[in-house]
């Protein structure tokens, strides 16, 4: 995540509760994904499990950009 992305979400986080709890979920899918991607050898089961959360976390991310876009918009028109 981009630093401008996460100055934005520290800056509305605490007023927003959709972004503060996406961006939770989207922290603990790292940390998750950390410990699968330090392993040496997936199972087919790990692989596929690993697989689902990558996609679970572009989806909250992709969440969070739109959170984001629309904050950056009503910026750029105050």
């Amino acid at each position: 995540m981009e630093q401008r992305d996460i100055e934005l979400i520290n800056q509305y986080m605490e007023s927003d509760d959709a972004l503060k709890m996406l961006y939770d979920e989207h922290v603990d899918f790292e940390r998750r994904l950390e410990k699968f991607n330090n392993k040496p050898y997936l199972t087919p089961i790990e692989e596929l499990k690993r697989k689902e959360m990558q996609k679970e976390k572009l989806r909250g991310r992709d969440m969070i950009e739109d959170i984001l876009c629309d904050y950056r918009k009503r910026a750029s028109k105050d």
